[in-house]
């Protein structure tokens, strides 16, 4: 048994992080209080994500961060398991080229 073990709680969304952040999605979990979200960044560029309770906090902190500023740097080509507020709304900007970005709800390491 694997001690990184990472549970779905609900369906996985998928944006397109790009020099204009697009409109952002809900990742919706299907249990109480849900707050742990797995993101992929396939891409082959830093997205900085905008997250919040409502789309418009999302989009709000989606922004290039040179010095300081609200967004999570994700990294090109990595996994990561955060925790944010639970069935939160994501998007995501980057400073060149485009990303595709994976949201999944769940619980785990």
């Amino acid at each position: 048994m694997s001690t990184n073990a990472f549970t779905k709680t609900g369906n996985t969304v998928v944006f397109t992080a790009a020099v204009t952040a697009p409109t952002p999605v809900q990742a919706l979990s299907t249990t109480l209080g849900g707050n742990q979200y797995r993101i992929i960044n396939s891409g082959l560029v830093t997205v900085f994500l905008g997250y919040g309770t409502a789309s418009g906090d999302a989009a709000n902190s989606a922004t290039v961060v040179t010095t300081t500023g609200p967004a999570y740097p994700i990294l090109a080509g990595t996994d990561e398991i955060l925790t944010f507020v639970p069935n939160a709304y994501f998007t995501g900007i980057t400073s060149s080229s485009t990303a595709a970005v994976y949201i999944t709800p769940g619980d785990g390491l």
